[in-house]
Order: C-alpha cells, then sequence, then structure tokens
C-alpha cells in the first residue's frame, strides 16, 4: 500500500473513539451560528485531549490514556442512506488530487516518464528507464513516500460514515451533551426539555436510530454563555444553580464570542476548522464530471453548508430541535441518483460554483479570540476528565461484575440463564440455513452482548489487553450459537486488539481476520463490514512489512460481482486495486508488472466509477512500465484510454498526443480497431484545432513520411512517343537509381567540358544533377531555372490496416526573392501558397494510400522569380473513407483521384520533410565524433533563364542485325526563350551512330523516303569491271577523326551554329547495329550552352539511353600472307593475298531469307585490294543460314604511298553486284573511321630522316614492321529479309583489321575461353634486362624465299641414269636492315609420311652458301637438283638462315607460309 500519513497505531484509535452527542436549544445554536458554526463543529479541532489520561481497570491497576480523541456530534434520528454515503465517499475522492501539473505535465508532447506523486509529497523521484533499480532505491530511502491521500480521505470518511449496528457498540453513544445559552429566559426548564427529549429519543421504540451504549446515558449540561453580548453574573448565578442540581462533575459553564463579528478583520486569528468542514462538508466537494451537478443546501444558514451534524434551526413538533432526516438522507420523492435531501433545492453547477466561491470567503470562528480556543479546550478536558472518563470506568466495572459473578455458573446453567434472558430469541436453525442468514439476534440485555459492551469500551479507551480477552471470549459464546454476524464483529476486534496490545505479548492473529472478512462477506452478505476488515488488516500487513498478504487481502474484495445493497462497487475496487498495486512495488524485489497491471485494473474501476482524473492517473503511471517493452497491444489500450479520459477532462492536448501514439506505432491491432482508433484521434484532433482555428497548423502523425526518399526533379516531365517521334528519355522520377549508371554520365560530362575547355576541366565544375535522392552529393545548393518547374517526390507510407485519404495536398514553402544582381531586393517571406506570382504550387484534390502501403506523390512548384526557395514540408487533411476499410482497384501511381471517395471526417494538419546529411568521415574529429554534414536538396536557388532544349528520334530502330546500317532523323527543338548554341552529343559507343562526315551534304533531309532506299552513296557499274578494284580516298580528319581528336565528342551540325527560341532542325543519323548480339544500352549526352553567358549555370545538358537489341548477321575472319610470286604483272614486288571467310551465323530467327555480299572494299594508308582471286566464276555471292564463303583477293601497295599525309586513306572497292558503294563517304568511311578511333588515339611515330647507320633498336623496330601490315578490310552485304509478307532489304557493313602477317583477325573480337586452372608456380626472377631482340616469328619474315623450276620435266633414264634439273633460289631481304643469310641445302625430309609421298633427290655442288643482303635487296642462286628415277618432287627442301649483320643468334625463316614446290619427273 501507498504510505500514510497516519502509522496503523494511529489511524485504528482514531477510528474507534467515544461518540458523544449534542443536543443544543435554539438560542444555543444561534450562539455558535455566529461563527458560521454549529457546535459540534465548534468543538471538532480541540476534540483530542492534549495531555494523558489516567483511569483504573477492574483489577483497579491504574491505566493511562494517550492522545484520547472524543466524537461529539448532533443527535440524528435517521440512519443514513447507502446512496448518499456512496456520493459523499465519491465526492471525497474526487476532490482528493495528485498536485496541479503532475498529471498533465506527465502526458504534455506524448511523454509518459511518470513520478509516483502527489500534493503530501515529501520528495520527487523521477522515474527512470530503469524502474527496478529506482524502485530498489525508492524503497530504502527514508525520504520516500508515494502518498494516495485520496485514498486516505475515503477511508477517513468511510469509517466515520459507518452506521451503527445492534451486534457491536463502538460507535454508539456514550453520553450526551445538554447546551443551553445563558441568555434564555429560563435556562434550568430548557435543561429540563432537553433532558427529556433525550430521554425519549433513547428510550422511545419510535426511534431505532441513533444507538446507544448503555441505558442510562451519561448527561453532561453545558450553558453557553456570550460574553460580548450577555449577562456574565446572571451567567454565574446559573452555573450555580447547575452545580447544586446536577453536581460539579456533571456541568460546564463555556464562555465564547468575546469579541463582536464586526471586528472580525482587525484582527488574524487561526481558522483550525477549516480542514474539519472541507472534509465532511458535501457542498465543499467540487464535481469533476461534465452535466449538472446536484448539492444539497441548508436553507436557514447563512453560509449554505450541509453539515454531516445536520444543523437547522427550524422548529417541528414543538420541539427545540429537529431531530430530521440524517443529512445523507436522500429525498424518496426525487431520483436517488440526483438529490439528497427533499426539503433541499437542486442547484446547476454554475450555482454551485458560486456557492463554493463565497464559501472560500466565509471566515469560522470570527467572534472567537485565542482565549476562546482555550476555554473551549478546557472544556473538553473537564468534559473527558470529570464526566466521560468516569463514566466509562464504573461502566466497565459494572460490566466486569457481571461476568465475574457469572463465571462460577455451568455451561449449562449458564445457558439456561441466556435462554431466560432471550425469551425473545429466534430459534435455532442449521449451519445451512445460518450461511443464508446473518445468523441469531440478541436481545440488548443478553450476556454476551455484555460481554462485547465491555470489549467495545475497553477498546475505545486502548485497554486493549482486557479487550482481546472479552472479545476472545465473546467470540467462543457467538460461534457455540452460530451468531455469525456477532462471531465476525468479534473475530475483527480480537485480531485489532492483539496487534495494538503494548508489547506485542502474541502475534497478530490474521485468520481471525480472514475467518471475519469471509463471514460478512459470504454468509452476512454484508460488504460495508467486510471492507472495514479489509482495510484495518492491510494496513496491519502492510506496517509489519508483509506486503504480498495485504496485495491478495486488498484484491480479494474487489470482485465485479461484489454490491452492498445495489450500489456499485466500482469506486471501493478502484481504491483497493491501487492500493494493491503500491504493495507490489514496495515488496523487497519490487514486482512491477504487477504493479503496471493492478494500476490498469484501478483506472479501469475509476473510469466506471465516473473518477475520470484518477482513472487517467492510473493509467498514466502504469504507462511507464508497459512502454517500450514490445507489448504493442497493451500500449494501445493504456494510450487510447489515456486519450479518451484526456478527453473526458477537456485535456484535449494530451487527448492528441495518446491518441498519436497509438497512430505512429506499428500496431499488431485488427483493422476495426485501428479504424475506430483513428477516428478518435480524428475527432479529437478536430475539437484541439477548432479551439485555436488561426494558429499554425499542428504535425500530423499519419501517414508515415520517409524523409530521406525524398527526390527533387529539375524540370518539365518528359513527353510521350508520339507515333514514329521518340523523345528523349533524358531524366526522370520513373527511373531507378543505378550508381554504375549515374558515373558514366558523369564521366560523359566531363569528358564533354573537358573538351570545351581544351582539355581542362574548371575547378568550379559540377556535374548537372537534375534528380536529387539519398544517393546523390547534396551538400550544394541546388541549381533550378525560373519558368521551369520543381517536382518533389514525397514517399508516403500508410501503417494502419485501413486506408488512408489525403485531400488538398500540396507543398510548404518559404522564398526569398532576389533581383537580377543577385540581392534581396524585399525582407524575408514565409509565403505558404499566399503568393502564386512567385512560386506557382500545385494541390493534388485526393490521395488515397490504402492499407499499409507504401505510394509517392509528387508535387509540383513553378517558381516565377529568382532568389532562394525552400521546401518545408507538405499540408493536407487526414482523413478516411466513409463505410469503408479498404478500396480495390486504385492504381498506385501518383495522381488525383478527383471526388472518387466521401470522407468520413478530416483534419488539417502538415509534416515536415526533415532530410538528415549523410555522416561525416573525414577528419579525425568527425571520425570519433558523430557528425552529420548538410543536405539541401529542399532548398534550391532560382536562377535566370536559360536555353531548354528538347530532342526527337524519328523512326529509331529497337532492332538491328549485327553490323546493319539504319538511317534515323533526330529533330532538335528549344522550347526556351534563350536560343542555344554549342550543340555536341558525347557517347561511350561513338562506332553506334554518326550524323555524318562533310560529305554527307547532298543527303536529302525528308525522313519520307522509301523503306528500300539505300542508306549509302552509290554509283551505277559497268559489269566488265566487276572484279577490279575502284580506288577512292578519303581523309580521317573529314570525318572528324584525327590523331587528336576525341572521337566520342561529336558536334552536331546546327546551321549557323545557333538554334533559336521555337525554333526546330531536323538532322539524318545513321546507325549501325554493335558486332556483339544481345541488348544494348547507348547513352547520348547532348551538350548545350547560351548564347549568353550565365554566371552559375554554364552549360546544360540532355540525356537519352538508346535500348537496341541486335542478333547475329555474319562472323568475318581474314588473314593476310605474302605472295610467293616477287612481282606481278607490274613488275611490283611485296604482293600480298588477303582471304577472307564470310560464315552466315544468323539462324532466321529475325525474318532474314539470306546474305548477298554486295561489295569488298579494303581502307589502308599503304595497302589497297586490287583484284578478287576468286576461281568460282559466280558473280553472286550469296550466304544463307549457316553457309560459309571464302573469298581471296590480292593486296598491292599505294602508288601514292610515299607522298600522301598521315591522315589520308586509300579506299578500293571490289564489287560483286551492278553498284558500288562509293566507301570512302557517308555513312561507310563515317563508321569505318570509328571503329579505328581507338587506333588511331595512338600518335604515331615520326621516322627517323638520317639515312646513316640505324641505332640498334631502329633496326629492331624494322625487322618488326616487316611482319606487320596496315590494311583493313571493310565488307558491305544486304540482307533480304521477309517481314508480314512483305520484303525488306537490309543493308550493313563489317570491318575487318588486319594488323600482322599470318594471324587471323575477326570482324568482332573473340570470347576469351577461361584458362584451365593451373597450379601456382613460384619462381625467383632474374635480374635481366627486357631483350630487344625481335621474336621468332617476326625474324622468320625477314628473308622471302622463292623457287624457280620448270614444273615438268623430261628425261631418258634408259640413256642417262641421272637426270639434273637447273633450279634458281631467289632470296628477299624485306626488311631495311642488313642482313646476313646462311642456305643449307644439306637437309634431308626424314618423316616416313613425307617419303612416301615425295620420293628423294639431291642437291649438286655447294651445299652451303653464305651471303649478306642489303635493305630490300633481291639476290638469285643458281642451284641443280639430281634426280635418278621419275616421280613426282618437293624442292621446297632449302633450309634458310638469317641473322641481322650486328647480332649474333642465327634464325631459320619459316617456309610454312609457301606452297610445296612440286616437279615431276618424266621418263621418254
Amino acid at each position: 500500500m501507498a504510505q500514510c500519513v497516519q502509522s496503523v497505531q494511529e489511524l485504528i484509535p482514531d477510528s474507534f473513539v467515544p461518540c458523544v452527542a449534542a443536543l443544543c436549544s435554539d438560542e444555543a445554536e444561534r450562539l455558535t451560528r455566529l461563527n458560521h458554526l454549529s457546535f459540534a463543529e465548534l468543538l471538532k479541532p480541540f476534540s483530542r485531549l492534549t495531555s494523558e489520561v489516567h483511569m483504573r481497570d477492574p483489577n483497579n491497576q491504574l491505566h493511562i490514556i494517550k492522545n484520547l480523541k472524543i466524537a461529539v456530534s448532533n443527535i440524528i434520528t435517521q440512519p443514513p442512506q447507502p446512496a448518499a454515503i456512496r456520493k459523499l465517499l465519491n465526492d471525497v475522492v474526487s476532490g482528493s488530487q495528485p498536485a496541479e501539473g503532475l498529471v498533465a505535465n506527465v502526458i504534455t508532447a506524448g511523454d509518459y516518464d511518470l513520478n509516483i506523486s502527489d500534493r503530501s509529497i515529501k520528495a520527487s523521484v523521477p522515474w527512470y528507464s530503469n524502474w527496478k533499480d529506482t524502485l530498489m532505491e525508492m524503497k530504502e530511502s527514508s525520504l520516500y513516500t508515494a502518498t494516495t491521500p485520496w485514498f486516505e480521505s475515503y477511508r477517513e470518511t468511510f469509517l466515520q460514515s459507518m452506521p451503527s449496528s445492534d451486534h457491536e457498540f463502538l460507535n454508539h453513544y456514550l453520553a450526551c451533551m445538554l447546551v443551553v445559552s445563558s441568555s434564555e429566559s429560563d435556562p434550568m426548564e430548557q435543561f429540563s426539555k432537553l433532558s427529556q427529549e433525550q430521554h425519549r429519543i433513547q428510550h422511545n421504540n419510535d426511534y431505532s436510530y441513533p444507538k446507544w451504549f448503555i441505558p442510562n446515558t451519561l448527561k453532561y449540561y453545558v450553558l453557553l454563555h456570550d460574553v460580548s453580548a450577555g449577562d456574565e453574573q446572571r451567567a454565574e448565578s446559573i452555573y450555580e444553580e447547575m452545580k447544586q442540581k446536577y453536581g460539579t462533575q456533571g456541568c460546564y459553564l463555556l464562555k465564547i464570542n468575546s469579541r463582536t463579528s464586526n471586528r472580525a478583520s482587525d484582527e488574524q486569528i487561526p481558522d483550525p476548522w477549516s480542514q474539519y468542514l472541507q472534509k465532511n462538508s458535501i457542498q465543499n466537494q467540487e464535481s469533476y464530471e461534465d452535466g449538472p451537478c446536484t448539492i444539497t443546501s441548508n436553507k436557514s444558514s447563512d453560509n449554505n453548508l450541509l453539515s454531516l451534524d445536520g444543523l437547522d434551526n427550524e422548529v417541528k413538533d414543538g420541539l427545540p430541535n429537529n431531530f430530521r432526516a440524517h443529512p445523507l438522507q436522500l429525498d424518496q420523492s426525487s431520483d436517488p441518483s440526483n438529490s439528497m435531501d427533499g426539503q433541499d433545492h437542486v442547484k446547476s453547477a454554475s450555482s454551485l460554483h458560486e456557492t463554493k466561491k463565497a464559501n472560500a470567503g466565509v471566515i469560522h470562528g470570527a467572534c472567537l479570540t485565542l482565549t476562546d480556543h482555550d476555554r473551549i479546550r478546557q472544556f473538553i478536558q473537564e468534559f473527558t476528565f470529570r464526566g466521560l472518563l468516569p463514566h466509562i470506568e464504573k461502566t466497565i466495572r459494572q460490566l466486569n461484575d457481571q461476568l465475574i459473578s457469572r463465571k462460577g455458573l455451568s455451561r449449562s446453567l449458564f445457558s439456561a440463564t441466556k435462554k431466560w434472558f432471550s425469551g425473545s430469541k429466534v430459534p435455532e436453525k442449521s449451519i445451512n440455513e445460518l450461511k443464508n442468514t446473518s445468523g441469531l439476534l440478541y436481545p440488548p440485555e443478553a450476556p454476551e452482548l455484555q460481554i462485547r459492551k465491555m470489549a467495545d469500551l475497553c477498546f475505545l479507551v486502548q485497554h486493549y489487553d482486557l479487550a482481546y480477552n472479552c472479545y476472545h471470549t465473546a467470540k467462543k459464546d457467538f460461534l457455540n450459537d452460530q451468531a455469525m454476524l456477532y462471531a465476525a464483529g468479534a473475530l475483527e476486534m480480537a485480531a485489532v486488539s492483539a496487534f495494538l496490545q503494548p508489547g506485542a505479548p502474541r502475534p497478530y492473529p490474521a485468520h481471525y481476520m480472514d475467518t471475519a472478512i469471509q463471514t460478512y462477506r459470504d454468509i452476512c452478505k454484508n460488504m460495508v463490514l467486510a471492507e472495514r476488515c479489509v482495510l484495518l488488516s492491510a494496513e496491519i500487513l502492510k506496517s509489519q512489512s508483509k506486503y504480498s498478504e495485504a496485495a491478495a487481502l486488498l484484491i480479494r474484495l474487489t470482485s465485479e460481482q461484489s454490491t452492498w445493497k445495489g450500489m456499485d462497487s466500482d469506486l471501493r475496487s478502484a481504491l483497493l486495486l491501487e492500493q494493491a498495486a503500491h504493495c507490489f512495488i514496495n515488496m523487497k524485489s519490487p514486482m512491477v508488472r504487477k504493479y503496471a497491471f493492478h494500476m490498469i485494473l484501478a483506472g479501469h474501476r475509476f473510469s466506471k466509477a465516473g473518477q475520470k482524473k484518477h482513472a487517467l492517473r492510473c493509467y498514466c503511471q502504469a504507462m511507464q512500465v508497459y512502454k517500450g517493452k514490445g507489448w504493442s497491444l497493451a500500449e494501445d489500450h493504456i494510450n487510447f484510454t489515456i486519450g479518451r479520459q484526456s478527453y473526458t477532462l477537456r485535456q484535449l492536448d494530451n487527448a492528441v498526443s495518446a491518441f498519436r501514439h497509438i497512430l505512429i506505432n506499428e500496431s499488431k491491432q485488427s483493422a476495426t480497431q485501428q479504424g475506430a482508433f483513428l477516428r478518435e484521434y480524428l475527432y479529437v484532433y478536430k475539437n484541439v484545432s477548432q479551439l485555436s482555428p488561426d494558429g499554425p497548423l499542428p504535425q500530423l502523425p499519419l501517414p508515415y513520411i520517409n524523409s530521406s526518399a525524398t527526390r527533387v526533379f529539375f524540370g518539365h516531365d518528359r513527353r510521350p512517343a508520339d507515333g514514329e517521334k521518340q523523345a528523349a528519355t533524358h531524366v526522370s522520377l520513373d527511373q531507378e537509381y543505378d550508381c554504375e549508371s549515374s558515373q558514366q554520365w558523369r564521366e560523359l560530362e566531363e569528358h564533354v567540358v573537358a573538351v570545351v575547355n581544351k582539355g581542362i576541366i574548371p575547378s568550379n565544375f559540377h556535374p548537372t544533377q537534375y534528380c536529387l535522392n539519398s544517393y546523390s552529393d547534396n551538400s550544394r545548393f541546388p541549381l533550378a531555372v525560373v519558368e521551369e518547374p520543381i517536382t518533389v517526390e514525397v514517399a508516403f507510407r500508410n501503417p494502419l490496416k485501413v486506408p488512408l485519404l489525403l485531400t488538398d495536398l500540396s507543398l510548404v514553402w518559404k522564398f526569398q526573392p532576389k533581383d537580377v544582381s543577385g540581392k534581396d531586393n524585399e525582407e524575408i517571406k514565409e509565403l505558404v501558397t499566399s503568393q502564386p506570382e512567385m512560386i506557382g504550387t500545385e494541390v493534388i484534390s485526393e490521395f488515397l494510400i490504402n492499407s499499409e502501403e507504401s505510394k509517392v506523390a509528387r508535387l509540383k512548384l513553378f517558381p516565377h522569380h529568382i532568389g532562394e526557395l525552400h521546401i518545408l514540408g507538405v499540408v493536407y487533411n487526414l482523413g478516411t473513407i466513409q463505410g469503408s476499410m479498404t478500396v480495390d482497384g486504385i492504381g498506385a501511381l501518383p495522381g488525383c483521384h478527383t471526388g472518387k471517395h466521401s470522407l468520413s471526417m478530416s483534419v488539417r494538419g502538415r509534416q515536415d520533410l526533415e532530410i538528415q546529411g549523410p555522416r561525416l568521415n573525414n577528419t579525425k574529429e568527425e571520425k570519433t565524433s558523430i557528425k552529420y554534414g548538410p543536405d539541401r536538396r529542399l532548398d534550391p536557388i532560382i536562377t535566370e533563364e536559360m536555353p531548354l532544349l528538347e530532342v526527337f528520334f524519328i523512326h529509331f530502330p529497337t532492332g538491328l542485325l549485327c553490323g546493319e546500317i539504319r538511317k534515323a532523323y533526330v529533330e532538335f527543338v528549344n522550347v526556351s526563350k534563350c536560343p542555344l548554341t554549342g550543340l555536341k552529343v558525347v557517347s561511350k559507343r561513338p562506332e553506334f551512330f554518326t550524323f555524318g562526315g562533310n560529305t554527307a551534304v547532298l543527303t536529302p533531309l525528308s525522313p519520307s523516303a522509301s523503306e528500300n532506299c539505300s542508306a549509302y552513296k552509290t554509283v551505277v557499274t559497268d559489269s566488265t569491271s566487276v572484279c577490279a578494284a575502284l580506288i577512292s580516298s578519303a581523309s580521317s580528319v573529314d570525318f572528324g577523326i584525327g590523331i587528336r581528336s576525341q572521337p566520342e565528342v561529336i558536334p552536331v551540325p546546327l546551321p549557323d551554329t545557333v538554334l533559336l527560341p521555337g525554333a526546330s532542325v531536323q538532322l539524318p543519323m545513321w546507325l549501325r547495329g554493335p558486332d556483339e548480339e544481345g541488348v544494348h544500352e547507348i547513352n547520348f549526352l547532348f551538350y548545350y550552352e547560351s548564347v549568353k553567358k550565365q554566371p552559375k549555370i554554364q552549360h546544360r545538358i540532355l540525356r537519352h539511353t538508346a535500348v537496341i537489341c541486335t542478333s547475329r548477321s555474319l562472323n568475318i575472319r581474314a588473314t593476310v600472307c605474302r605472295s610467293n610470286s616477287l612481282e606481278d604483272e607490274e613488275g611490283r614486288g611485296g604482293n600480298m593475298l588477303v582471304f577472307v571467310d564470310v560464315e552466315n551465323t544468323n539462324t532466321s530467327e529475325a525474318g532474314v531469307k539470306e546474305f548477298h555480299i554486295a561489295q569488298v572494299s579494303s581502307s589502308s594508308k599503304h595497302w589497297s585490294l586490287q583484284k578478287s582471286v576468286n576461281l568460282s566464276e559466280n558473280k553472286d555471292a550469296k550466304l544463307a543460314s549457316r553457309e560459309k564463303g571464302k573469298f581471296c583477293f590480292k593486296a598491292v601497295k599505294c602508288k601514292e604511298a610515299a607522298t600522301q599525309s598521315a591522315e589520308k586513306y586509300t579506299f578500293a572497292d571490289i564489287i560483286f553486284g551492278n553498284e558500288q558503294i562509293i566507301s570512302s563517304t557517308s555513312p561507310c568511311a563515317d563508321f569505318f573511321f570509328r571503329s579505328l578511333s581507338s587506333e588511331l588515339k595512338k600518335p604515331q611515330t615520326q621516322q627517323s630522316v638520317n639515312t646513316g647507320k640505324h641505332s640498334a633498336e631502329e633496326a629492331v623496330r624494322m625487322i618488326q614492321k616487316c611482319s606487320e601490315v596496315d590494311l583493313n578490310i571493310v565488307i558491305l552485304w544486304k540482307a533480304y529479309v521477309i517481314e508480314d509478307s512483305k520484303q525488306l532489304i537490309l543493308e550493313g557493313q563489317h570491318h575487318v583489321i588486319l594488323h600482322t602477317i599470318g594471324k587471323e583477325a575477326f570482324s568482332y573480337r573473340q570470347k576469351q575461353e577461361p584458362p584451365e586452372m593451373e597450379l601456382l608456380k613460384f619462381f625467383r626472377p632474374e635480374n635481366s634486362t627486357v631483350s630487344s631482340r625481335p621474336s621468332v616469328d617476326q625474324l622468320s619474315n625477314i628473308i622471302k624465299t622463292s623457287l624457280h623450276y620448270p614444273e615438268s620435266f623430261n628425261h631418258p633414264f634408259h640413256q642417262k641414269s641421272l637426270c639434273l634439273v637447273p633450279v634458281t633460289l631467289l632470296l628477299s631481304n624485306c626488311s631495311k636492315a642488313d642482313v646476313d643469310v646462311i642456305v643449307d641445302l644439306r637437309h634431308k625430309t626424314t618423316s616416313p609420311e613425307a617419303l612416301e609421298t615425295h620420293g628423294s633427290f639431291t642437291w649438286l655442288g655447294q651445299t652451303q652458301y653464305k651471303l649478306q643482303l642489303k635493305s630490300q635487296e633481291i639476290h638469285s642462286l643458281q642451284l641443280k637438283a639430281c634426280f635418278v628415277h621419275t616421280g613426282v618432287y618437293n624442292l621446297g627442301t632449302p633450309r634458310v638462315f638469317a641473322k641481322l649483320s650486328d647480332q649474333v643468334t642465327v634464325f631459320e625463316t619459316s617456309q610454312q607460309n609457301s606452297m610445296p614446290a612440286l616437279i615431276i619427273i618424266n621418263n621418254i
């Protein structure tokens, strides 16, 4: 239980005190009323004796009584009604609340860290999150007091308002004060009348109430004298007469009113009555409930007070006093729940308020001085010492004597005596019957009741030893007689007496109390007595630190079914549950969860009892335990109840805060429950907002906004495709962020900026960011352009299972306008959609978010003025849909839902967009602390107008064959009011497209050409010149390709290089399908600038991503080798043969019927194709699916190779049809040069003009160049495609770049097979320099050999057995260095296969020759071969070795590429 102001040793004696009745004459009552007090009220502050009192017990032992208190009250002839007592208790609890501000402070802004505190707190102990440790500290601290003054007030009022009963005498009147004024005409006669009236009330059967202790009640006569107005001598004479008649022990002269009331304000006198009157006056109890409240008032009294003593000045039945109904008696003629006294009238709550204010100014005891206070105190002392205690002592002796006289009697005789005394006793009943009744009813003179009377008297004067013995004796008698009500009373008081005995000779018999409670509750059905037992026993157990037993005892009496004569048990249950909860946290090991659970139960019962403030307090205190422990359903219930109770108490901010907590936590409630929570919140919130309609919009909890996912897009939305017209993809909010793609765009922009700025990126360059998100760099203020919209994408999430409908959704912003110079032209304004001429704001009329759905809303702003814009958040009406939990068929796309749904209720509010920047982690200080950088994506700077480009692609394909050439058109439109210039396009795949070189000006611009119109420039040729090559030339510079050029950056050939506002230009664009099949994403970045330079934005960009799907077409392989013939028809040497293999790898999935090789062209600075040497006469080179074709061409050196410039290329076309495609013009040459661009990036080393001796390195390099060749082959083809029963002709070209003689080259890079797993080898590297010698392959190509001999030779072997054939061996030095050559003829073929195929012969003459060949020298050797019989012989057996003249190592030249030198020897 909570700490109490009184200890249990003080509480119990103060709860059971001797009761004294007061009977006053009208004049005496008038004298006390001058002080706004009744006579009983006048004595209340002085009713406790200030000194010890002595009395003798029956054994003549001196007994000391400490702090004795008496209770004086006016005689009431009717018992109080239970409903009135309930009303009084309810008001007492309502009137006692925690100190103002504690509850409100607790739940402000949803903070539930509560203190267990009240207005009586002695030390404020904060409630920390580690509540167990805190509770232990609080428990061990002597300062800790968690008091509950409402419970103490309830308990005190409950015990005082206990109705008198026949089975116990504790609150029966022991004495009666007869009070008469000295100003009466005949005071003695008045005393006689009052004495007779008291006798009539006590002994007349008409009055069953009040109860009197013994028939011979002590009468004490008091003469009240008004000092200020009365005659003191007369009073003294009357008092003397009284002493003579009643004895000095039975009367007293009390002098009061020493000053007049008009002097009351002159001197401040203490007011000891206020605390008692506040407790006992119903009128002073404040009503905490809404609606009208009923009060009772005394019609004749000045201050409209109704005290428990029930005073009234009216005279009824000819009596000086009205012993009418108890002040708690209800009017039978009216509603019991709405009125209390039939003679009293009902006031409204406003009237009550006025009365309370009037009462607040009343001064009690205004005519009394401090001397009068002492006189009253002295009067109580005299009455107790001389009247009451001697009377009690005498009564105890008499009762004791009666008991002693009976002790010698036998049990049977005693029983007979009892039967004689109790003639009217109810016959004995069975146990079952007893359990249904209160048991026996004893007459007042019954011996058992005399024992009980003696026990009660001893208890009242604190003689607990004797009281216990008497109770114990009475208990046995009552149990024997099955008088259960009497037995329970004896058990109850025996247990209390045993506990209060000084020195504690015996332990507290808790089982006595348990039996008493069970008997009261179950057999006697008397919940009031059971409750008294529980209250007393719980306090006793608490004093013994038996908190667990106390809690169990308190909880036993809190059943929902417990009722007392129809009275609701909610208030009692609430108070007892709260005390049980405090027991749990006062244990040695605090049971905090049990505390919280029982506080919830207490709060629920408080709420049922109408105690809203106490219910709210209990729920708030329990919340601190449940909060943050993962018990979401419990938290929801508590928050919901707190919200409701706060709303009932008009604590609207607290109600909003509590409901907000329900909604923002991840709720596990059902959809129906969540809908109820949401409606409650909206209703409460609406009431709050109506209180201050002009105040700032508060923050709404729903829906959730993921601020970090907010994206900001600068610019117009992308136009949709219009027929064959497709807008550039650019940047849009529909695109997902891709880190790799973002880096590629950044590199492209850096590349083009570097080209524009002559290879240097400016220091103030920052990549253009059209879309800002959590991945972008938001550390700088973004730049937006005036008149271009700003789109903010806000990510909403609905955590509830009910749909949310947002209406009138828009952005909240702040704008600081600036003039053209950048200075503020006016003060900072916070504009919230109030000035659309500055910033236009888009409003979404309806935005529906279904249950547990995440959805984005795109809100636009339209800046019309330059300045600084700050986007603060969103503003909207929050509501839910009428009569529907879920809505199907609503698209997830952001947009307006105009008028589709009806709102049940909505409230307006806002949510701020607060984005936390990235964590800083650069410096040591930042790494060791948690610091975040700025995120300025919502703070754009609006700059001046800039040009705005839109790009449209016409007839742009989505699927191509590998190498296919397609012609499309690009339209450039300037949609701004500023001219643009410097238009360029940059791409990582420049080989994919071209706008055409300088030769492309004749190409028609109209896109309406025929489908079969060739993309190439063609010329009809004569059929006679089919196999011969047609020569043309072109410079790579004409096509934008040079040594130092950037092929990725392509200027767009705008007319006059400027695109005026509103103007549009269409340009042709040729596309070539990438060589590898699959899906290709090709990025174009268009760069342009304003004609008028802007300080903040130097350029703008437009992005486009083209997605092309390519399918397989042709696979081309080519090799080049030296020709065996040293001279051609024209006498030139150094010719080469080019072998080209073409394979149709298309599997007809694209509807390709067949491929035709239309033309094979070469392009080189030094070589050109001369003619086709195909043996087949079939001129039409067709390839069906999976077919292969082989072509052989002769290549010769260009005549003008020595004179042409480094960028001049010779093109040679060999035609297989009737039309020549001029390969040196667009687009053929464009794509060819783009494929070469990677090679052309490498700077060419300048040849030395020194004709003297070269260094060794130069010689080696020359040797290496012997095996290199610079020859590029272009294969142009046509594909016949069947599509929709219509034949189309597609064109394309493939490139093969030949670098090395004898090495195979491909039209596209071959896939590398992954190497097999190898063992890891460790070796020590040798410190040898890298050899600058050429490789074996390179040296083997230094010397070219050729044998000249007759193909067949006839010889008559029968005439001459040896046949000699002359053979000429030609040796040619292909390098420009001196070479030493060794020719060895001793080589023999040893392989058996060669011997079987070719016969054996012998060389005659010198078997080895040593020669030195100068640069490019050709040497002839005359040899003779000797044959002995006919056959076919291979003459290619000489071994040729070569070495550089200044080198030592000798290498054998390679003969593998030479044809076999076969000779046929015939016999004649």
